[in-house]
C-alpha cells in the first residue's frame, strides 16, 4: 500500500492542475480504493460559484466512474501554513464510500510544510448514513 507521505505528494503535484481563477486557492486530492487503485482530483471553479467542485469530490467521482465503491485513504493538499481540511460536503461524500468502520478511512491533511493523519470517524462524528 502507498504511504501517507507518497499519497500527499501526489495530491500536491496534481493541485497544479486546479482550475481556480476566482479563489486563487488550488487544492489537490488523491484517493485510494480498497483494490489499491488511486484516483486524483482538483478543485474546479465556475463563474456560477455553486457549480464548482472540490478536489476531494473530483477524486472520488473519478473512482466511482470506474466502478470503485470502497474508499480506504484520501489525501488533500493546499498551499497553506497549517493543513487544509475537507469541507462538510466532501466529508459527507467520503462517508458514502467509506468502510462500515469510519476509523478505517484514513484522511491525510496537508499543507506547505505539514502533514496530519486522521480518519473519517474523527472528522465526521455522529455521521448520518441512510443505511
Amino acid at each position: 500500500m502507498i504511504s501517507a507521505s507518497e499519497l500527499l505528494d501526489m495530491a500536491k503535484a496534481v493541485a497544479e492542475n486546479a482550475h481556480c481563477p476566482y479563489s486563487k486557492f488550488p487544492v489537490g486530492a488523491a484517493a485510494v480504493w480498497d483494490d489499491g487503485t488511486i484516483d486524483l482530483g482538483v478543485n474546479v471553479e465556475n463563474a456560477a460559484s455553486p457549480l464548482g467542485v472540490c478536489a476531494e469530490r473530483t477524486a472520488v467521482a473519478n473512482g466511482v466512474s470506474r466502478g470503485e465503491r470502497v474508499l480506504v485513504m484520501i489525501a488533500v493538499w493546499a498551499d497553506v501554513e497549517q493543513v487544509v481540511t475537507p469541507c462538510g460536503g466532501c466529508r459527507q461524500v467520503m462517508l458514502e464510500f467509506a468502510p462500515d468502520d469510519l476509523a478505517e478511512l484514513q484522511v491525510i491533511l496537508g499543507g506547505r510544510d505539514q502533514m496530519r493523519l486522521t480518519n473519517l470517524a474523527l472528522l465526521l462524528p455522529d455521521a448520518f448514513r441512510s443505511y
